[in-house]
């Protein structure tokens, strides 16, 4: 169902000394139904069982749908805690952003040091591709003993030959790319998820890091659904238990330390949408499993597709100021859509665009003007960028006089209201 466009207005926001214009404010979208409306945060229960909600025991969790984002399920979704080895996602999109630059090969070889060898191989007792000490493994099948195997002496022994060592890798190369990424919370003291007090994510920026994985490096994303990996004669088990049990399940990684307890990533595509989970704090690795199949069945079940805004359809408007208009129209090149629930049960949505504004005149055909958020609930259903849908010029020495004088007033109101 589209929106209905006619019932954007406009508003303005003060935060602090800057101001934010948000077109198309507070627009509730009945989607077929009706239904509460209700203040959005930062991490909700969600419904309950008997609304048709998930109900799950895992500490902290998120279910989310790839395409868009768009949030199913979360709960204590930004509580900071210890990833384990899910955090090699961050290590192995390090080492696929490299490749794609150009900054390395996967034909580049990397030395297996004695502390590779000896804190994340055969001699520690954890997860380990079983490399050879000073043996030369090219970066190809690093990232299969990492990813596969889960080898925290492959993880090491990337991090060694990138950066000379784990912990140059975890500040300078995995913290600098997650913020980069727009992971604001995530913290690295290693590249292998062992316990370090410097290891700490969210299971919603993991979501985040896993979805940008799936949709930026397909070839790459095939390495989390192979079953199995042999080296040094070795063969072992890809770790994803939902591998063999969930149709469609293709990815992507567990983790566990006494820290953080049993975490699981996971992804699976049934009828051609992709959910993305991710659970943390479970004490056992069955419970981890059936926790992360059990939200991703009851998504698949649940939720359905909707489009709300078709591509290039014009969403709203944008205050210019000192151009030839006193607005742009705002559109998006991609659809708009949000998962809905199957059931015919209530559903009302928010909608806003949210700018720095106003807008300083000229403006092009396509600049990148600001975000349209929708709101499923207390949930951000989808997030997604508005550019402006036509050229604005610049206006007369007349019509900027008058913006400026506009905008100097509004401020002298606004630091006025700031001394109260």
């Amino acid at each position: 169902m589209a929106l209905d466009l006619s019932r954007f207005r406009r508003s303005k926001v003060t935060t602090g000394r800057s101001w934010r214009v948000l077109a198309a404010v507070l627009l509730m979208v009945a989607i077929g139904w009706g239904g509460m409306l209700h203040a959005a945060n930062q991490s909700v229960q969600g419904a309950k069982k008997e609304e048709g909600g998930f109900d799950g025991d895992a500490p902290t969790a998120i279910l989310t749908e790839a395409s868009s984002g768009a949030v199913l399920f979360e709960k204590n979704a930004d509580e900071l805690r210890a990833p384990s080895s899910m955090m090699k996602l961050m290590t192995a999109e390090v080492v696929f952003h490299a490749v794609k630059e150009g900054t390395v090969k996967l034909s580049d070889e990397y030395r297996i040091s004695e502390n590779a060898w000896r804190r994340g191989g055969a001699p520690a007792g954890g997860s380990t591709m079983f490399a050879v000490l000073n043996s030369k493994i090219s970066i190809d099948d690093l990232l299969h003993g990492a990813i596969i195997q889960s080898g925290n002496d492959a993880c090491i022994a990337l991090a060694e030959g990138m950066a000379g060592n784990e912990r140059i890798f975890a500040a300078d190369f995995m913290t600098k790319r997650a913020r980069e990424l727009g992971l604001t919370k995530s913290t690295f003291g290693n590249a292998n998820g062992l316990p370090d007090p410097g290891n700490k994510m969210t299971v919603r920026e993991l979501a985040k890091l896993a979805r940008y994985v799936i949709l930026t490096y397909p070839d790459f994303y095939k390495l989390f659904g192979e079953k199995e990996f042999t080296w040094n004669k070795i063969r072992q088990q890809n770790r994803n238990p939902l591998l063999n049990s969930l149709e469609g399940a293709d990815g992507l990684k567990t983790g566990y330390t006494k820290e953080g307890g049993y975490g699981m990533v996971g992804s699976a595509v049934q009828n051609g949408i992709r959910l993305i989970v991710v659970v943390n704090g479970l004490e056992d690795p069955d419970d981890r499993a059936s926790e992360a199949k059990k939200m991703l069945e009851w998504g698949f079940r649940n939720f359905e597709v909707r489009t709300l805004i078709a591509a290039d359809q014009t969403i709203g408007y944008a205050k210019v100021f000192g151009g030839a208009s006193r607005s742009v129209k705002l559109t998006s090149p991609e659809p708009i859509k949000v998962m809905v629930p199957k059931n015919g049960g209530s559903e009302r949505l928010i909608a806003r665009i949210v700018y720095n504004g106003p807008v300083r005149a000229p403006v092009q055909s396509g600049q990148p003007v600001g975000v349209v958020r929708v709101w499923r609930g207390a949930n951000i259903a989808v997030e997604q960028p508005v550019y402006a849908g036509e050229s604005i010029g610049t206006g007369s020495t007349i019509r900027r006089a008058v913006d400026g004088a506009s905008e100097l007033v509004i401020g002298m109101f606004r630091a006025g209201a700031e001394k109260l």
